[in-house]
């Protein structure tokens, strides 16, 4: 009798051992190896337990659906799971998915954009890195967008946040709402140059708009490709806009085509846009790019020069000149240089 209570002590313990092992083995990943592919997925808020384990399961997260849920209600985190977006692997235990969803560590992905870029390079630089579609990006980079947040006031013809997505390296949550990205690239404008620079400025020393500095900004970035012809550059153009001289910039017809060409023709220099200065005087309706700080300053404090022109060498520094037979006179110097 006392052996076969033994017996039966010994097949209980071993169940219990069994179903141990059993729901040890359930928590665990449901594939390895470093190959293992990952996946987004997205928890919508007010996602249930059960919502949030059919999810998982469905990407292949989970050997079973029952043990998450027990799992996460014996923690205490069943309640704690967050709504957002998440990099999930099959090769994450339910341990490991249970703490990063209570946690709320959500996807994210870093990406730069640099000084210069245009509306439309941001917006491909952002899909390559799987932020944003591009054509909702550009979208959403709207003026009044920069107008709410900036409280200024552009001017009608312009459409877009051309100039004022600030190049910096951000580091994004996956699935954030492209008017999101927008605004946190022109908050990082208001903070750098509007809070700092341009609204501790008295009035009586700023040579004009917000929106005229950022557009000499941008053609600043675009023209000058050496920190100390930067304020020069600046200089010459603002030279030329207060004498009533069209710009002649290159960069302003670059950004009319669309494309970029090594070398511009005649008859590139012909298009019918307010973005060629070479037809139409003052400055175009907007900034051509996105211009880094150093070319907002440059915009902002024009060097005091009485150079009207200038001429790039091949080395990326220029020539500058006074008057327009000096200017003649340095395109021949660069046209000789070339052809050697």
């Amino acid at each position: 009798m006392r052996q076969h209570a033994h017996v039966l002590i010994l097949l209980a313990a071993l169940i219990v051992v069994g179903s141990a092992g059993a729901y040890l083995w359930s928590l665990g990943p449901a594939a390895a190896g470093p190959n293992t592919a990952k996946s987004i997925i997205r928890v919508k808020p007010g996602a249930s337990l059960n919502d949030i384990a059919a999810l998982l399961k469905s990407h292949g997260c989970l050997r079973s659906v029952l043990a998450f849920k027990l799992h996460a209600i014996v923690t205490g985190q069943a309640s704690e799971l967050k709504s957002g977006t998440y990099e999930v692997s099959s090769a994450m235990s339910t341990p490991q998915l249970i703490a990063m969803l209570a946690a709320g560590r959500q996807a994210t992905a870093t990406v730069t954009i640099p000084e210069g870029f245009t509306l439309a390079q941001i917006a491909q630089r952002l899909a390559e890195a799987s932020l944003a579609n591009e054509q909702q990006f550009q979208t959403a980079a709207t003026a009044q967008a920069v107008a709410d947040i900036l409280q200024v006031n552009l001017p009608a013809e312009v459409r877009s946040a051309e100039g004022y997505l600030f190049p910096e390296t951000y580091r994004f949550t996956l699935g954030t709402a492209p008017e999101k990205l927008v605004a946190r690239m022109i908050a990082e404008f208001e903070k750098r140059f509007n809070a700092q620079l341009w609204e501790p400025l008295p009035s009586e020393r700023r040579w004009g708009s917000l929106h005229q500095i950022v557009t000499l900004a941008s053609l600043v970035e675009e023209e000058a490709q050496l920190d100390p012809e930067r304020g020069l550059v600046a200089g010459v153009l603002k030279n030329r806009l207060e004498r009533g001289m069209r710009l002649e910039c290159d960069a302003t017809v670059q950004y009319a085509l669309g494309k970029h060409r090594r070398r511009l023709t005649y008859s590139d220099l012909q298009i019918d846009s307010p973005y060629n200065t070479y037809r139409y005087a003052g400055m175009p309706p907007g900034p051509i790019s996105s211009p880094g700080l150093d070319c907002l300053r440059a915009a902002l404090k024009p060097a005091q020069t009485e150079y009207l022109f200038y001429v790039a060498r091949g080395d990326g520094s220029h020539i500058f000149s006074r008057t327009y037979q000096e200017h003649l006179a340095a395109i021949r110097q660069v046209r000789e240089q070339s052809e050697r």
